[in-house]
């Protein structure tokens, strides 16, 4: 019952602060780079331009626990071993890879954050 009791206890804290069990926190931004990713480059560009003030954990695949957050990102889109950089999520939805055709889905993923953070 303590073992049940305890789990239970640690399930509860996750849910209160968003987090969920793949270590993603739900109401946050995520952009997921690689330093040599051209397209992350162009991607951080538009947000910048556009987002000032967006707040987004950006996590370094090329460092042990960025790429640990980047596969369980990947484990929970499905995305199998088909990921790439850029990797933006946004709660239940991401945008992969960046083009300037992203702009219009990027805008409307990441007005909700960007509201919120007014």
């Amino acid at each position: 019952m303590r073992r049940f009791l305890s789990a239970l206890t640690v399930v509860l804290l996750l849910s209160a602060c968003g987090k969920t069990e793949n270590g993603l926190v739900d109401d946050k931004v995520y952009f997921f780079f690689s330093n040599t990713c051209p397209h992350c480059h162009h991607a951080l560009e538009y947000i910048n331009a556009k987002y000032p003030n967006l707040e987004m954990a950006m996590v370094n695949v090329g460092n042990p626990e960025g790429l640990d957050l980047l596969v369980k990102a990947a484990q929970k889109f499905k995305l199998g071993n088909n990921v790439g950089t850029p990797l933006i999520v946004f709660g239940d939805k991401y945008l992969m890879g960046w083009t300037s055709d992203y702009e219009d889905e990027f805008d409307e993923y990441a007005r909700p954050y960007a509201e919120a953070g007014q």
